[in-house]
């Protein structure tokens, strides 16, 4: 089934058009609408920071690990593979999968507590938010607009890809009052499974790095009964192949059994759907795993959270990414002559506005760019060595 015949897929001759309507003449290339964004999404400033930003480990030491970027990466291949097995807009689904991250400040999620915690008189901070606000407003490539002017489906795929949005953010709230993206709603197929691609990228790529930094073993991971049976499995498969390589080909087969359960599970939901609008009007999500992969899933993240991410040498780097970015936000608001003149000169004198452009700037920064300018206006950032 090619992505034109599927009943259920976004196309792009059917889109809801953009904010902005293009300049007329001006071809660039015979790109239809969703190419257009994938291709905004790869030349955009904030794709490109993404190779500077944390993925599990701060402003990691080693070439190998992974970061935003690769990341995104990841998820594309993904979801670009699950969107052609199901008859999707395969050029959607990695727009999707490629800008879902680009809100993402400096340092993860330790970077994000520490700015929603500054931001909190000025209405908070999160960064599927500050996706939209980056992508609508703070890009500005192009001459006759502010953002980089994406189609809706784009925009509503990053607003509603972890499912419907009832109390938005003020990020989202004012991007969606500009161009109202039907946020209680679920969002599209291509949406659905960029979010499954996402959870099935770090699900398996955190182990491979938390094991490549000695802060997870296997005897660990065969606590896990899917991870064991996968690992006889590979063993059996494989007999004297060195353990690195076992341990590799382990990853890889978890994610493809992940993928082939997703597609059967999600093909039996939508058997019957007739149109994108029957998935938005669904009333819940149509993509996803089995109910035994589901939990087998949900039970893999569980370990995650209690062995990787809160490790004691993670939660030492996240006090110190916390201290990092609370402590420029307040060095900005107390200082605005730290500030780099290009963003001092737009700053507001009022308040919310004055807050948020300072948190614009923080969100933007690389870890490694935080850590400069926190070391050059307050002084060392106590981060530890190595990660």
């Amino acid at each position: 089934m090619s992505v034109r015949e599927a009943p259920w897929a976004c196309r792009p001759d059917r889109s809801r058009g953009r904010l902005h309507a293009e300049i007329a003449g001006i071809e660039r290339g015979p790109r239809d609408a969703f190419q257009r964004d994938r291709d905004r999404i790869i030349h955009s400033t904030g794709f490109r920071r993404l190779r500077h930003k944390t993925q599990v480990f701060l402003a990691p030491d080693g070439d190998h690990f992974r970061v935003r970027l690769t990341h995104s990466l990841e998820v594309a291949q993904i979801g670009r593979t699950i969107a052609r097995a199901l008859g999707l807009n395969e050029d959607l689904t990695e727009a999707l999968c490629l800008a879902h991250d680009i809100g993402h400040p400096p340092f993860g999620h330790a970077g994000e507590r520490a700015l929603e915690a500054a931001m909190a008189g000025a209405g908070g901070f999160d960064h599927n938010g500050h996706t939209l606000r980056t992508l609508m407003v703070l890009e500005r490539p192009y001459p006759a607009w502010d953002g980089l002017n994406l189609s809706w489906e784009t925009l509503e795929g990053l607003a509603k890809h972890n499912g419907p949005v009832f109390e938005p953010g003020w990020a989202l709230a004012e991007i969606d009052a500009a161009f109202p993206l039907d946020l209680t709603t679920h969002a599209s197929l291509e949406a659905q499974v960029a979010a499954i691609a996402d959870d099935i990228a770090y699900d398996n790529h955190d182990i491979d790095d938390g094991l490549r930094a000695g802060l997870l073993s296997l005897d660990q991971l065969f606590a896990l009964p899917m991870l064991e049976e996968r690992w006889r499995s590979v063993e059996a498969g494989f007999p004297g192949a060195e353990r690195k390589r076992l341990t590799r080909e382990l990853i890889r087969s978890q994610i493809g059994a992940m993928v082939n359960d997703f597609i059967a599970a999600t093909r039996d939901r939508i058997a019957d759907i007739g149109s994108v609008d029957e998935v938005r009007a669904a009333g819940r999500p149509l993509a996803g795993f089995s109910d035994a992969m589901k939990e087998a899933e949900r039970e893999l993240k569980a370990f995650l959270y209690a062995n990787l991410y809160y490790h004691p040498s993670q939660l030492e780097a996240a006090d110190a990414a916390d201290r990092v970015i609370s402590g420029l936000f307040a060095a900005y608001s107390a200082d605005p002559g730290l500030i780099p003149a290009e963003w001092r000169e737009t700053l507001p004198g009022e308040e919310p506005a004055r807050s948020r452009h300072i948190a614009d700037f923080i969100a933007g920064m690389t870890d490694r760019y935080a850590i400069a300018r926190h070391e050059a206006a307050i002084g060392p950032t106590g981060l530890p060595e190595g990660f």
